[in-house]
């Protein structure tokens, strides 16, 4: 039903169901760890008003269990990315896990998807630094468009006339690109207005 990946490792699909509605993933080398992708597998769809919180666990200093609430999947959003690299100090909240006599090994942290109503799901608050945010996302799409618009790049001697075609020299898309990463440091927002 559910996925879990963590960049440079493998995809893990089999998700361990701890109670009828409640599963975990193994997360070994936790400290490592920057982001995790949790994803529906879209073989199975939540069922009608149904959504799943997803919460991050590791051990604190006594080896107990902390949990956080790292946000939501749905079958209208069946997939998130969460940075859980801030979390690992942070305090716990409440969540659906304590009960459970789940097995754990001190380096091990845990991904844990709770099945619960979207209404209940809409009342719950999770950690603030664990969505990642959309500067990081703009900056990465920025990155990709340069990247792209830099692989078409030729020399002027490698140009086919064309009348049809526009040219944008390859110079004036990086002077674009660098002014727009200095101006973003300054002010993350500067573009919307």
């Amino acid at each position: 039903m559910f996925g879990c990946l963590v960049a440079g490792r493998l995809v893990q699909t089999a998700a361990q169901q701890v109670a009828e509605d409640k599963f975990v993933f193994d997360l070994p080398d936790y400290e490592s760890i920057n982001h995790v992708v949790v994803f529906m597998l879209g073989t199975i769809p939540f069922p009608e008003g149904m959504g799943g919180s997803v919460y991050f666990s590791y051990p604190d200093s006594n080896g107990m269990p902390v949990w956080q609430l790292l946000g939501f999947v749905t079958n209208g959003k069946p997939s998130a990315i969460f940075k859980i690299s801030g979390l690992k100090s942070g305090e716990g909240s409440q969540h659906p896990f304590g009960a459970m006599n789940i097995v754990r090994t001190p380096s091990v942290a845990q991904i844990g998807i709770s099945v619960e109503l979207l209404d209940s799901m809409a009342q719950q608050t999770p950690v603030g630094n664990a969505a990642v945010s959309s500067v990081d996302s703009f900056t990465q799409m920025l990155d990709n468009f340069y990247n792209f618009a830099s692989s078409f790049a030729v020399s002027q001697a490698q140009m086919t006339p064309s009348p049809s075609e526009m040219f944008i020299p390859a110079n004036v898309v990086l002077k674009w690109y660098e002014n727009f990463q200095r101006r973003l440091a300054q002010n993350p927002l500067f573009w919307k207005t």
